[in-house]
């Protein structure tokens, strides 16, 4: 009997380089993120990201981590999509699909090691520098925005934090903000899929993976938000900041040991 639930679990993980101890560790990863974004909101899917950058390589990682998001924020913006405000959409997705093909044709052209070091930097600068402002935006905003994220989430996945000063400063109401937001990022996560499709991802065997991810997300998201007013808000956060600090620094040695000298 054992053997046969071995082999069944083991349909989870087929045809990748997984073993079904990571698989479980992805999927407490997405759990423990959307339960951080859900109760405090600081550092949920940076948290993912940097898990997963432990063990999947960026060529799937990337892919993986934008249907993990194109899928949420997809959620998310249905669900507000009264509030959802096009009238910035447009310059966006233009700035959007220019940053994400120069982005992606840099980024399927550097060695693994100096996306590793790349991504333990910008978990570092999420985790400890002052999130930056913005006055309020035009169209002109807007598209330099989304060339800018759409070329940086090709290197480090999660370009949101990048852009919410953009939509925060654009919009006065919060349900707008929040639809707006989630709107921009579907966009810019699914052109993310679609190039690295173009250029040969295959996601068919991870597809076990991807619903994996997605169920715990919901699972950590009811969690933290029964949880939400019962936790001490400073303390977990400390606690997330110096664990984003360690698996940076897991990072970043990673990277090292893996460079060609």
């Amino acid at each position: 009997m054992w053997d046969q639930l071995t082999q069944t679990l083991g349909l989870l993980v087929q045809g990748t380089d997984l073993s079904l101890f990571a698989y479980g560790g992805l999927c407490a990863a997405a759990l423990t993120g959307s339960f951080v974004s859900a109760s405090i909101g600081l550092g949920g899917g940076v948290l993912t990201i940097a898990v997963m950058a432990l063990v999947l390589p960026p060529s799937v990682l990337l892919p993986i981590h934008g249907m993990v998001q194109a899928s949420s924020n997809g959620f998310r913006a249905l669900l507000l999509r009264p509030h959802i405000r096009f009238q910035v959409f447009v310059p966006f997705a233009v700035g959007t699909s220019l940053g994400v093909w120069a982005g992606g044709s840099l980024a399927i052209s550097l060695e693994v090691w100096l996306l590793q070091l790349i991504l333990a930097l910008f978990v570092l600068y999420t985790t400890w520098i002052p999130g930056f402002r913005s006055n309020r935006t035009g169209h002109w905003k807007f598209f330099g925005c989304g060339t800018g994220t759409g070329f940086a989430t090709m290197f480090i996945g999660g370009s949101g934090t990048l852009v919410a000063p953009f939509v925060n400063a654009a919009f006065d109401k919060r349900q707008e903000v929040v639809a707006t937001h989630a709107t921009l990022m579907t966009f810019q996560h699914l052109l993310k899929i679609i190039f690295f499709g173009l250029t040969g991802f295959s996601g068919a065997a991870y597809i076990p993976l991807l619903v994996g991810l997605l169920v715990s997300g919901v699972i950590g998201t009811w969690i933290g938000r029964r949880l939400l007013n019962t936790l001490n808000e400073a303390l977990f956060r400390n606690i997330i900041r110096w664990v984003l600090t360690a698996l940076a620094a897991r990072m970043v040695y990673s990277a090292i040991s893996g460079m060609s000298i």
